[in-house]
């Protein structure tokens, strides 16, 4: 069993709309799910991908309204880098009013949202053409020390370390998009806070509810606390925190986006599970009204 790469990972935003005209409208990236927070439903969930919401390229957003900035530091996943072909650096770098630089080969050009969040696109050699954002390259953590963040990933999610730069480990997956995790060790640097601009947690993999399971006891069984199986809707997860304390999820493929609507139409109306439906009306009440960006459309 191994880990194909990331399914998503989930930030903390301060202002919806200004957040859905920074991903959906500057970025271009499709809002596939509309909905809100299963654990506080007064404030939105907001998933955003490739037109097909395939996992590999969902980011997502607990977008709190006035959320205080975080800090970033060790134990998180301190930049989030999405995958771009290397013909679109120049409109890439044009748009986003930066300068690109190379990592181990690669064209990578640093941005951040509105929140500050820390952001890059890398360049893909073999996927596609054009301009569009092709779904994760993959998430650096800081950490103070890597070792054993390093002993999880290569001895039980099936990563390889695959280079090394000064105080970057880089770690790939056997997956063909969203995986890349680069160990950034620095041991002098103060720990994160949790906050606007932040990473929640990084998601990886499981292609089916039985492998899951499989993870959940191979986990638990070198020492790790690990939450029973939770229905999200889309997707079952579970959860633990890393050696180095950065929070991982691990969530299946199916049952996906378009259980509760077409794919024609994901997005665009706002959807709640079972057991919130009833709360609809008091729900809706109290969210903020949201217009999709003009380039969104």
């Amino acid at each position: 069993m191994q880990i194909p790469g990331i399914h998503h990972v989930t930030a903390i935003a301060s202002d919806p709309q200004r957040n859905l005209d920074f991903y959906a409208g500057k970025l271009g990236l499709r809002l596939v799910k509309l909905t809100v927070n299963f654990d506080d439903p007064g404030t939105y969930h907001l998933y955003y991908g490739n037109r097909a919401g395939s996992p590999g390229t969902i980011m997502t957003f607990f977008p709190w309204p006035g959320a205080p900035r975080g800090r970033h530091g060790t134990g998180q996943a301190t930049v989030t880098a999405f995958a771009i072909p290397r013909t679109s650096v120049g409109f890439w770098a044009e748009a986003l009013c930066t300068e690109p630089y190379e990592r181990f080969d690669e064209q990578v050009i640093p941005f951040e949202d509105p929140d500050g969040l820390a952001l890059e696109l890398v360049t893909e050699d073999s996927q596609g053409e054009g301009n569009e954002v092709l779904g994760f390259h993959g998430v650096t953590l800081s950490e103070s020390g890597y070792e054993s963040t390093a002993k999880l990933l290569t001895e039980t999610f099936g990563y390889r370390l695959a280079k090394q730069e000064k105080n970057r480990f880089r770690y790939r997956a056997h997956g063909a998009i969203g995986s890349v995790v680069d160990l950034l060790c620095q041991p002098d640097k103060r720990s994160g806070s949790m906050g606007a601009g932040t990473v929640h947690h990084v998601a990886f993999r499981a292609e089916s509810d039985m492998q899951q399971l499989q993870w959940r006891e191979k986990v638990s069984s070198i020492g790790y606390d690990v939450t029973p199986v939770l229905d999200r809707q889309y997707f079952h997860s579970i959860y633990f925190r890393e050696p180095g304390g950065v929070l991982f999820e691990i969530a299946t493929d199916p049952p996906g986006f378009t259980i509760d609507e077409p794919f024609e139409t994901l997005g665009t109306h706002l959807k709640m599970p079972a057991w919130l439906e009833p709360q609809r009306a008091r729900i809706e009440a109290t969210l903020p009204k949201l217009t999709m960006p003009p380039a969104a459309k």
